[in-house]
C-alpha cells in the first residue's frame, strides 16, 4: 500500500492510497473543513462521497478509533458526539506562581475555565484533587479544556 499526497491551493489537500487489493481511495481534505472521498475498484466501479467536518469524524472513528493529535506535553480529542468540541488535555510542571495556594485560592476554573483533574506532587498522584488542595513548586498537573482555556491557564499560571 502506497499513499501520497499533494496540496490542491484553494481547495484543501488531497490523499491517495493503492490498496492491496487493487482499489484505489482518495481522500480531498477541504479547506471549508468537510472531505470528499473517492473509490475507484479494480473492476472499474467508481463512486464518492461529499462529507461534513462531523461526518468525516465520524467515518475516521468507525475506520480507526477516536482521533488523536499529539502536541508537546498536550492531546487534542475529538469525540464523533460531540464533534464541535475538540478537547485539550495537557500536563504541566507549576512554578512558584502557584506554590503553596491551592485550586480555590486559584480560582482555576472561574478565570480560565480550565479543570485540574490530576495533580502529582512529591510521588504521589491524585485524581480530581479538591478545591483545597495546596500546589508545591515542581508539581505536575493535568489540565483539561477548550483550547483557549487551556491557553489562559498556561499565561496565568505558569
Amino acid at each position: 500500500m502506497s499513499i501520497r499526497s499533494r496540496e490542491m491551493p484553494g481547495i484543501g489537500k488531497k490523499y491517495e492510497l493503492d490498496t492491496d487489493f487493487g482499489d484505489r481511495v482518495s481522500v480531498i481534505q477541504l479547506e471549508s473543513g468537510g472531505a470528499q472521498l473517492y473509490v475507484s475498484s479494480r473492476n472499474g466501479e467508481s463512486g464518492s462521497a461529499e462529507l461534513t467536518l462531523s461526518e468525516s469524524i465520524r467515518v475516521s472513528n468507525i475506520l480507526a478509533g477516536p482521533v488523536l493529535k499529539a502536541e508537546d506535553e498536550g492531546v487534542s480529542m475529538v469525540f464523533s458526539s460531540l464533534s464541535d468540541l475538540p478537547i485539550e488535555i495537557h500536563s504541566y510542571t507549576l512554578g512558584s506562581k502557584t506554590s503553596g495556594k491551592s485550586i480555590s485560592d486559584l480560582n482555576v476554573r472561574s478565570i480560565t475555565g480550565a479543570t485540574v483533574v490530576a495533580v502529582s506532587s512529591s510521588g504521589n498522584s491524585i485524581l480530581n484533587p479538591s478545591p483545597e488542595f495546596r500546589f508545591k513548586e515542581g508539581d505536575s498537573v493535568l489540565v483539561i479544556g477548550e483550547e483557549e482555556q487551556i491557553a489562559s491557564f498556561k499565561e496565568r499560571f505558569l
